[in-house]
């Protein structure tokens, strides 16, 4: 498997864990709305429901070793995710600062040097082993190892630790291996990402802004989720969702600052609930009178989506390839918004995406700044994608949906909408059959399939089924982008 198609099994994968940051959001936002001074102080029932929602934010990492595990394991076995918490022990322990200060004191003065700082002591470093990118590292390894060891079968004597049983056992052992490594070269990775951090955060609003414009560039590739966990998460020290969410204990401990917390996520906000709306309403417009029934259908459950959850995939995929021009200036824009609500200290934060629910939700936050006038800002960019899309989808004659050129052999496909299996079993058709399908899956929006030959696969075909965009990573990789019921439709297709 090549690279590009390594990294989509792992963005796939990264979504299992993810998908777990609603409910705390839900939990933590019903606690502030209960008790909006006191966070739990002055109310049992918010309490309970703010230290609830803190127990999944405070141990994401923990939840990406599992997820990674068992969302890159090759039948989604709960064993793959027990290997994935083992793993998860075995390295934070060994790695934790009074381990390494202990097991170091051993070593020769050679690579003792390698391991402490130049003056004997143990590096700060060891003291973040907690964090996103240890616990990936260690769900991915993790899972290559079941999925090479978990079939394998012991001499009778030893029988009963065969198989999926054997796999834990594996884990440990390699990562007592992975720990010396990451004694070594995690004082030197943990450098690079705080460089790397606080080069970006040290460029304030600025980087800010040039954090999300990549955002949106890497959503084609579905690789993204890296890019937030160096600003979302405690990877390289910016932690910016938990930091937010932690509230009025945030700024009492020092972790979350008032007008600054915040500033990776609140220019999400008018993107996600005007901006790309008014994209929408101007390829509606812009489509021609027979298609404008079509497109009206589309373009609204797209901009519904987008505005009440912060699920953008669909409405940005309907023009991300049909006039790449407009995405280019999607992701500046988007770079701008948040560049301008982080210079106006106007702070709104989110769980899972900058939609409504997220906004309604973190109102009550201490740290949610002036969060209404992001809906003021976001009437603005609606105005601003409507007509900056409209200009140039009429003046460079650009061929979103309602403006294709007709195609005399399209392809007829009649889709049973209320027969869900129906229609999964003309993706696989329109996939080249079951036989050319050798992995799918799913995360939100995407189908993520692996085939024998993409040479016979019909985007027409596709397309006319429903899906708003095909992705083709490396030889065999494919992502085609059909909405919110990607998952279901991709346990139906497994089914068949």
């Amino acid at each position: 498997m090549n690279i590009l198609g390594y990294m989509q099994k792992v963005g796939r994968a990264l979504m299992v864990p993810v998908a777990v940051l609603p409910a705390a959001a839900i939990l933590m936002g019903i606690g502030y709305w209960i008790d909006p001074n006191g966070w739990g102080g002055d109310s049992a029932v918010a309490a309970f429901l703010i230290k609830a929602g803190a127990a999944v934010i405070d141990n994401m990492a923990l939840l990406f070793a599992v997820g990674v595990a068992y969302g890159m394991s090759k039948d989604k076995d709960g064993a793959a995710a027990l290997s994935g918490l083992v793993g998860w022990l075995v390295v934070t322990t060994l790695l934790s600062p009074g381990a390494v200060a202990q097991i170091s004191a051993g070593f020769p003065e050679a690579l003792k040097s390698l391991v402490l700082n130049s003056d004997g002591s143990v590096p700060f470093a060891f003291n973040k082993i907690q964090n996103q990118f240890v616990g990936i590292l260690v769900g991915i390894i993790s899972a290559e190892l079941y999925n090479k060891f978990s079939s394998v079968e012991l001499h009778k004597a030893l029988a009963f630790f065969s198989g999926r049983r054997l796999v834990p056992i594996i884990v440990a052992a390699v990562m007592i291996g992975v720990s010396f490594v990451l004694m070594i070269l995690w004082p030197l990775i943990f450098g690079g990402l705080q460089h790397f951090g606080e080069t970006i955060a040290g460029l304030g609003e600025v980087g800010a802004g040039i954090y999300a414009f990549f955002n949106r560039l890497l959503i084609p590739v579905g690789l993204h989720h890296a890019l937030n966990s160096v600003f979302w998460f405690d990877v390289a020290g910016i932690n910016d969702i938990p930091n937010f969410l932690s509230g009025q204990s945030g700024i009492d401990a020092g972790t979350a600052i008032l007008g600054k917390t915040g500033m990776y996520q609140a220019g999400f906000f008018p993107i996600m609930m005007f901006g790309l709306p008014g994209a929408a309403f101007a390829i509606y417009t812009a489509a021609k009178p027979e298609n404008k029934e079509k497109v009206a259908s589309i373009m609204g459950a797209a901009a519904l989506a987008s505005f009440f959850t912060g699920v953008t995939e669909p409405l940005e995929f309907s023009f991300m390839f049909a006039a790449p021009l407009l995405y280019v200036i999607h992701a500046l824009l988007t770079g701008i918004s948040v560049y301008f609500a982080a210079s106006m200290q106007w702070m709104a934060g989110f769980g899972f995406s900058a939609g409504l629910v997220d906004m309604v939700l973190s109102s009550q936050n201490p740290l949610a700044k002036q969060w209404y006038m992001l809906i003021v800002q976001g009437f603005a960019f609606f105005a601003i994608y409507y007509f900056i899309f409209l200009a140039l989808i009429r003046g460079m004659d650009l061929k979103t949906p309602g403006r294709e050129d007709e195609e005399e052999n399209a392809p007829k496909v009649s889709v049973a909408k209320e027969d869900a299996n129906e229609l999964a079993g003309q993706y696989v058709a329109a996939l080249g059959g079951k036989d050319n399908l050798e992995v799918i899956d799913a995360c939100i929006t995407r189908l993520r399939l692996t085939l024998k030959d993409r040479s016979i696969v019909s985007e027409a075909e596709l397309k006319a089924l429903g899906a708003m965009g095909v992705v083709k990573l490396g030889e065999n990789n494919l992502q085609v982008i059909i909405g919110p019921q990607a998952e279901s439709i991709a346990n139906r297709m497994k089914a068949l």
